[in-house]
Formats: structure tokens, C-alpha cells, sequence
């Protein structure tokens, strides 16, 4: 071997070393892909109960560990840590989270919902967002519920100082409404639903329009170390969608199984308040996404330093196909 020869084999060797170690990881696949179920995200409790991901993955050897969040700020929370690999929230919620440094991308529609409300117990005086002022209102931050509450705000010239913010998850919340440790209550379904009809409280405060879509965000180094496994996560996810709009007694029983609520509950939740027809992240989505992020940044809860138009952006991948063909 001629000594050209040997340093052309050790510079080979020197680089092969430097290669970053995404290139290798690309070309393995996981042991596992670790993905949520959420009581605000039904065709997830439909892709979970028919086994459809466990069926898809099957040959390859990849497991799938599913992960229940009770809100977008736990799906988020977990997103940023690495503990799950896709995760359901409002887009709205995703992108404060972008913004503030989890590296996460908005890649599928899961619902159109009108999922949040103010609500306050049928025997209060509270009749409007003014009402509100010097007030208990039960949120969870990070997520829909607590960023239309900040707009509802907004548009009275109010703010969070204006009220005491009594923070708790989603069930908490509602717990705490109906037992009157706190004035009103950001509510999310199926929560509000079951306190409206089993409890008699009253949502005071709609604005579908508000209500940012539901996401199904994934962790952006899994995007780009695994793309064809995300892509076929989506043809899965738009099978169980697809199902879940053609047999509505089964979704509804899968529901019901999932959360133990009466179908009254679930009827108004589905019928009333949730839009499964939509799974591409298009001109509506990003549109609503981006008023969210305007009004947040008119309420200072965004810097007013941060560009909400390149934030959208940045957030959204729109480029994978959604089904097999």
C-alpha cells in the first residue's frame, strides 16, 4: 500500500468520524414511537383502541408507547423533553411553545373545535368577560382555554392582573367551578360539556372562532431523522379520522369507554362542538393560528420583538402527503 494510499484512508476515516451523528441515526429505527392520547383529540382514542399504529409498525419491530396528556401544555411539556415523539394541542398553544424554544413542527389537523368557553356556576352573577374583574378564574396555562381567556380579556381592555388566575389542569378546573372555589373557569370539553348538562353551569363567554384548531405536532429532530416513519403515521392517523367520520356510534362508544362520561355529554361535545372533517394544515389553519399569535403579542404574553409571521412559518410543515398514494 503506497502512502497516498494510507493517508486517503485515514482522511477517509477522519470524516466518516466527523459525520454528524443524524445521518446515522436516519438510517435506524426506533424501538419505539411514543405518541398521546387525549380526551380533546377523539380520533386519537380511535387510533388507539383499534390498534391500527400497533398493526402498521408491527413488521418493522417498532413498538408503540401511548402517553395520555390532560392539555396542550403537557403534550408540549413532554414534546420538549423527548418523551413523546407526537403530541395533540391547540395551535395556538404550539406556537407560544415554538416561539419560546421547543423545537417542534405542526405537521396534521385533527379537529375543528369550538372546545373552549368561559363558564361560571348557573347561580352566578358573572354574565360577561367584565363581570370578570377582581374575579377567581380556574386555567391552565399554555394552552387554548387560558389563551382565549387572555383575548376574551383583551377585548374589554383587561388583563390577567385584572383577575387572580387560580392555575390548575383541565379537571381541576372544573372541580374547583362546581364547588365554588373559584368564580369562572377557562373550560375545555369534555369538562365544560359534562358541567354544563350534569351540573347546570353556564358558558357566558363563546367565540368559535377563537378556538385555534387541534394539532398533532412532532418533535422537529424526529422529522428530519424520520421522515418516511412520519409520513406513515399520518396514513394511519387520516385511517382512523376517516373511520371515525363514518361510524360515529363506534367513535362515540370508544369515547365513552375511554372516559367513562354519559352519552349525553359526549353527543354535545361531538354533535355541538367538534369538526373532524378537516386533516391538511392549510390557509384556515395558519390564519387563525396567526390572529391567536397577533393578539397574544398585543396582550404582551408574546414579545413585541417577535416577527408572529415568520413564528407561523417556522411552526408549520404542510409538505407531507396524508395518505398512502
Amino acid at each position: 500500500m503506497t502512502l497516498v494510499s494510507r493517508r486517503l484512508i485515514l482522511v477517509s476515516l477522519a470524516v466518516a468520524a466527523a459525520l454528524p451523528s443524524r445521518a446515522l441515526r436516519a438510517a435506524e429505527k426506533p424501538a419505539e414511537i411514543r405518541i398521546d392520547w387525549a380526551t380533546y383529540n377523539p380520533v386519537s382514542l380511535v387510533l388507539k383502541d383499534k390498534r391500527l399504529l400497533e398493526q402498521e409498525f408491527e413488521r418493522d419491530g417498532i413498538a408503540i408507547r401511548w402517553v395520555q396528556t390532560l392539555g396542550s401544555n403537557k403534550a408540549l411539556e413532554f414534546l420538549n423533553a423527548g418523551s413523546l415523539d407526537f403530541g395533540s394541542t391547540a395551535g395556538s398553544a404550539a406556537l407560544v411553545s415554538r416561539i419560546n424554544g421547543n423545537p417542534i413542527k405542526a405537521i396534521y389537523v385533527y379537529s375543528r373545535p369550538e372546545w373552549t368557553a368561559l363558564v361560571t356556576r348557573k347561580d352566578s352573577a358573572i354574565a360577561t368577560v367584565a363581570d370578570l374583574k377582581g374575579k377567581r378564574v380556574a386555567v391552565t396555562r399554555g394552552t387554548d382555554p387560558h389563551i382565549f381567556l387572555v383575548r376574551a380579556l383583551l377585548a374589554e381592555k383587561l388583563t390577567e392582573k385584572d383577575i387572580t388566575p387560580v392555575l390548575l389542569q383541565h379537571p381541576d378546573g372544573k372541580t374547583a367551578l362546581i364547588r365554588g372555589d373559584v368564580d369562572a373557569w377557562a373550560g375545555l370539553d369534555p369538562m365544560m360539556a359534562q358541567a354544563e348538562l350534569e351540573d347546570g353551569a353556564r358558558l357566558f363567554y363563546r367565540k368559535p372562532e377563537a378556538n385555534t384548531w387541534g394539532i398533532l405536532n412532532a418533535r422537529e429532530d424526529f422529522l428530519k431523522d424520520h421522515p418516511d416513519l412520519i409520513r406513515r403515521v399520518l396514513v394511519v392517523y387520516e385511517k382512523a379520522r376517516r373511520y371515525s367520520l363514518a361510524n360515529y356510534d363506534d367513535l362515540k362508544k370508544t369515547f365513552i369507554s375511554a372516559t367513562k362520561l354519559p352519552e349525553a355529554v359526549v353527543d354535545r361535545q361531538f354533535k355541538e362542538r367538534t369538526d373532524i372533517t378537516y386533516s391538511r394544515i392549510g390557509a384556515a389553519q395558519r390564519d387563525s393560528i396567526l390572529a391567536a399569535g397577533l393578539a397574544l403579542q398585543q396582550a404582551s404574553v408574546i414579545a413585541a420583538n417577535v416577527d408572529i409571521h415568520r413564528a407561523v412559518d417556522d411552526l408549520i410543515d404542510d409538505r407531507l402527503p396524508l395518505s398512502g398514494n
